[in-house]
């Protein structure tokens, strides 16, 4: 069976998002492509890492739960709709929120956290004029298709 997902972004949550892109960057040998006070990126080999600055931020305290750890993971698909009908079918939900109209859908999988799917003609639009991607990632930062 043909996968219905590439995965295309990790975006990780962070107090700053500075030094994490740093740690990473140098970390994996990789390269920052874009920060500011409230986001870094940083391209890894074939993969790109978001790091998103959140108010409230509270690290994991793995191994215990009492602050979980969290992930969010962008993906592109060849056809949005297909996509979200088979990721249905596994088990996931969408998002009531949907914050980047048809060019992106949160869902969420089995255990409730949130992930993005976007169309792969889609995934280095700009609907916006921000520069960046649906989901919020700078567009130089998305590795083009092979």
């Amino acid at each position: 069976m043909p996968a219905t997902v590439a995965l295309a972004v990790i975006v990780m949550n962070c107090l700053d998002p500075a030094p994490m892109a740093a740690f990473y960057c140098a970390a994996g040998g990789g390269e920052i492509v874009s920060s500011d006070a409230d986001s870094s990126c940083v391209r890894l080999g074939g993969m790109t890492l978001f790091f998103q600055s959140v108010e409230d931020y509270r690290a994991p305290t793995w191994p215990s739960s009492d602050v979980p750890v969290q992930i969010h993971m962008d993906f592109r698909v060849e056809d949005l709709a297909e996509a979200e009908e088979v990721l249905r079918g596994y088990g996931a939900t969408t998002a009531e929120f949907q914050p980047h109209g048809e060019v992106a859908r949160v869902m969420l999988d089995p255990a409730g956290h949130p992930f993005c799917i976007g169309a792969r003609a889609s995934c280095h639009c700009d609907p916006h004029g921000s520069g960046q991607t649906a989901c919020g990632v700078p567009k130089e930062a998305v590795p083009t298709p092979a």
